[in-house]
């Protein structure tokens, strides 16, 4: 047998969310630890997808997406962002965000460049930046404190993370896993930082339709300053409730796209014909979009309400569909042993937010925080606050 290579990501496994949701299987425990719904795309959504496949739509598509897709997506941009895009040119239909984020990753970076990661990150983006020959380069946020429940953002950090290496700076709000979201302000000084700095901005803009307490979700591109130097991308699948079909998009300057066009088209070469149609007519006819936020903060309500009765606080959801909860009351421990002994003991599944930094074992990357998921029915919800008010303190020994 001949001697394998050496491992070209050789400290990456199984990823958390794997991990937790097969422990959740294995103890028949409520899964609120992996974001994905438990219920399904809009009955129109479906329809549209299997009128499609009976019309004939289900051989190839052109590799940038199908154009009537693509059209879609340049008027939901600008109506949402005021931002226009050339739909021929500027308009990528990706298998889902995750390829639209590897792909971007491969065609922009190079090896030697540093990108910058705002710590917690979502998992996928260090090891896609270390395939294209990238370092990562992790800035923390302020972490919740007594006085100030909640993570915060210092864009000094950032500032000062800049190098003559670096080549994109990767933000993604509404942030997994914190649930913060970008304001005014937060342009503001972004502005100023790449004013001064020719770096690349690729903005993971997933759950941009999930904010809460009346806000409206503030893309990057909605600066032109701004617009011309960013690779916007997002995802259907989180949109319509429909993580398994994995359509996404990427928006960006057509000098960019044509690069990452090159990887994307080596990588997966079209994306599924049936659903980009049917999500195209779904756009055109239905006006789901404007009715996410109120669904979804209804659910975050319901599970914060339910968490005030027991040991565990809930830290404030600006959007997403993840709420963090502060476990320090159960006593010290790091989280990912907390995660796994609530799913076994508990019966309720959740993410130890330490997954979302480097070092997840390292104590400096706990903070007694886990990530609920509440994109479930009601019911789903309701089961697992059940089970969450058993907990007594001591769990987390």
């Amino acid at each position: 047998m001949p001697k394998l290579l050496p491992s070209k990501l050789p400290h990456v496994g199984t990823t958390i969310f794997t991990e937790m949701s097969a422990l959740a299987q294995q103890c028949q425990a409520i899964n609120l630890g992996q974001g994905f719904p438990d219920y399904p795309p809009p009955d129109a959504l479906i329809q549209a997808v299997s009128d499609a496949m009976r019309q004939g739509h289900n051989q190839y598509a052109p590799m940038a997406g199908m154009p009537v897709l693509r059209e879609a997506i340049a008027s939901k941009v600008q109506t949402q962002h005021g931002q226009v895009y050339e739909s021929r040119s500027e308009i990528t239909v990706t298998a889902g965000a995750t390829e639209a984020l590897m792909s971007s990753f491969l065609a922009l970076a190079h090896p030697g460049d540093e990108i910058l990661l705002i710590d917690p990150a979502y998992d996928l983006y260090a090891p896609s930046i270390r395939l294209a020959g990238a370092s990562a380069v992790r800035i923390p946020m302020q972490a919740p404190e007594t006085n100030r429940p909640a993570f915060r953002l210092d864009w000094n950090r950032v500032e000062n993370a800049i190098t003559s290496k670096t080549r994109m700076l990767v933000l993604n709000f509404p942030h997994n896993p914190t649930g913060l979201t970008l304001k005014s302000e937060d342009l503001d000084a972004l502005e100023t930082i790449l004013s001064k700095h020719p770096i690349l901005l690729l903005s993971d803009e997933a759950y941009e339709h999930i904010v809460f307490d009346g806000q409206s979700h503030l893309s990057p591109v909605t600066r032109p300053s701004l617009a011309d130097r960013t690779i916007l991308i997002s995802s259907f699948g989180k949109t319509f409730h429909a993580t398994g079909w994995k359509v996404g998009y990427c928006c960006a300057p057509a000098d960019i796209t044509a690069e990452i066009r090159k990887v994307h088209q080596f990588t997966v070469f079209s994306v599924s014909t049936p659903m980009q149609a049917g999500i195209a007519r779904h756009l055109r006819e239905s006006d789901t979009l404007s009715e996410l936020s109120g669904f979804y903060q209804k659910k975050r309500d319901r599970l914060v309400s339910g968490l005030q009765e027991t040991v565990l606080r809930p830290l404030h959801s600006e959007g997403t569909f993840f709420l963090l909860v502060d476990t320090r009351a159960l006593g010290p421990g790091l989280e990912k042993k907390l995660a796994v002994r609530l799913t076994r003991d508990v019966g309720v599944a959740s993410i130890p937010v330490s997954a979302f930094y480097a070092e997840p074992g390292n104590p400096a990357s706990n903070h007694g925080l886990l990530r609920l998921c509440f994109a479930k029915l009601d019911a789903t919800l309701d089961q697992a606050l059940e089970r969450l008010h058993s907990i007594r303190s001591g769990l987390a020994g």
